[in-house]
């Protein structure tokens, strides 16, 4: 099993995650759109069915890309077909993520943004995964980090932040992200 999941949340429960019903409490758009822009290539962890990703897909433009890396391959292809529904699929690049590692080598340096929405806590090395997001943000890049206040307290948080930190990313600001504890870093 790759180091990405763990802990990882059923397949089926991505139809729950991805419903438009969200969007009252964690609108993709309001949430994203300060920290995205056309043009940027954007590395997403763990996207599930899309529910952000399709978002990211729109923000970034005919002339962005978004990477979106899952562990399971439902998952990926729920995302696809949606993202084609929605003339998105020539923007959005879902990998099945490998034994090792993401598989985004190619990304080296190369991320404007990266998005880690209440997936850190399922990953068994944290660490290691922010270490690899690292190698493909490039310096001056950002990663938001968003965790479900359900399943992270403040101290499991702090110690995410501190494997961010040595990592090489440090802390911008704690964006209010509703149900959520939550942290912009940039790249050094």
């Amino acid at each position: 099993m790759s180091h990405l999941g763990h802990r990882v949340c059923p397949w089926w429960m991505g139809y729950f995650l991805a419903s438009p019903l969200r969007k009252l409490w964690q609108n993709p758009h309001a949430i994203l759109a300060p920290f995205v822009s056309e043009g940027m290539v954007v590395l997403e962890p763990g996207p599930g069915m899309g529910y952000f990703t399709l978002e990211l897909a729109r923000l970034v433009g005919p002339k962005g890309r978004v990477v979106a890396v899952d562990v399971q391959e439902r998952m990926l292809a729920a995302l696809r077909r949606r993202a084609a529904r929605r003339g998105l699929a020539d923007r959005v690049d879902a990998r099945l993520a490998g034994e090792t590692g993401m598989g985004v080598t190619d990304l080296a340096r190369r991320a404007d943004f990266a998005l880690a929405f209440a997936m850190v806590h399922e990953v068994p090395d944290a660490g290691r995964f922010l270490a690899e997001v690292a190698q493909a943000v490039k310096p001056g890049g950002r990663l938001l980090i968003a965790e479900p206040r359900g399943h992270v307290n403040d101290a499991g948080f702090a110690e995410t932040l501190a494997l961010a930190e040595r990592a090489g990313f440090r802390l911008e600001s704690r964006p209010a992200i509703r149900s959520s504890v939550a942290a912009l870093l940039v790249r050094n």
